[in-house]
């Protein structure tokens, strides 16, 4: 079994790009797919410790994150898609089970053009996502007692802070809470003027939104915990 450990903050990579034309009607479909197959160069790390640990094993990642860490997939995601990918809290010499979370559609409204340019600046610390206009899941957040939907709006950063990420919606009942080991694929949606979060068939949050955040950037956001990912596609519907 092949094992690879990096602590950088781009990595080499490969990523498989799948075209496919319907006859029919002439409309293309594009599905992308990263196998992790050779590392990261498809992906962004800000990472609050600088000391992160990336381990590759076939087509699975396995990330340790002693703090705050966000993996950002670098291309812009555009029109509708659907983002899934499977990944599980990996427990075990006391690691903690929490903070299965992640980021979709995300801008930075004060480098429209750039939203990596303060990507250092951010640095996985979490309050300095606050900058930024997205949709959040935080699934078995704080200490895996919440899963949580919210709206990020970035234009009251150090303005309004009660009005930056109103909660939209929450579970706190175990069966929508982390259970350790388990491997979870996520869906998310966007399209029709909604965005939808899915977690192992079950359908958690649906927002139909009249100012739809659909152009931007995916990353899955980790706390101080141990996660592996696989199978992440993006489809263009």
């Amino acid at each position: 079994m092949k094992s690879i450990k990096i602590k950088a903050l781009v990595i080499i990579g490969v990523v498989a790009l799948v075209m496919a034309c319907n006859v029919g009607n002439g409309k293309v479909e594009q599905e992308i797919r990263d196998a992790f197959d050779m590392g990261l160069s498809s992906w962004v790390v800000e990472d609050e410790s600088d000391s992160a640990v990336f381990e590759f094993h076939h087509d699975t990642l396995f990330i340790k994150s002693p703090a705050g860490l966000t993996l950002w997939y670098n291309r812009k995601l555009s029109g509708e898609y659907q983002i899934s990918y499977f990944i599980s809290l990996q427990i075990e010499g006391g690691v903690r089970l929490s903070d299965m979370n992640c980021f979709w559609a995300a801008t930075d409204p004060l480098n429209p053009d750039d939203f990596f340019a303060r990507s250092g600046w951010r640095h996985g610390i979490f309050s300095r996502y606050n900058s930024l206009n997205m949709y959040y899941v935080g699934y078995g957040g704080n200490n895996n007692t919440t899963t949580r939907f919210r709206k990020y709006y970035g234009k009251y950063y150090n303005v309004d802070n009660n009005k930056i990420k109103p909660l939209i919606q929450e579970y706190i009942d175990a069966e929508h809470l982390l259970q350790p080991n388990r491997w979870y694929k996520v869906i998310i949606t966007v399209a029709k003027g909604k965005t939808s979060f899915e977690v192992n068939g079950e359908r958690l949050f649906e927002l139909m939104d009249k100012e739809l955040y659909s152009d931007g950037y995916f990353g899955i956001r980790l706390l101080s915990n141990r996660a592996a990912i696989t199978g992440f596609t993006i489809h263009y519907l």
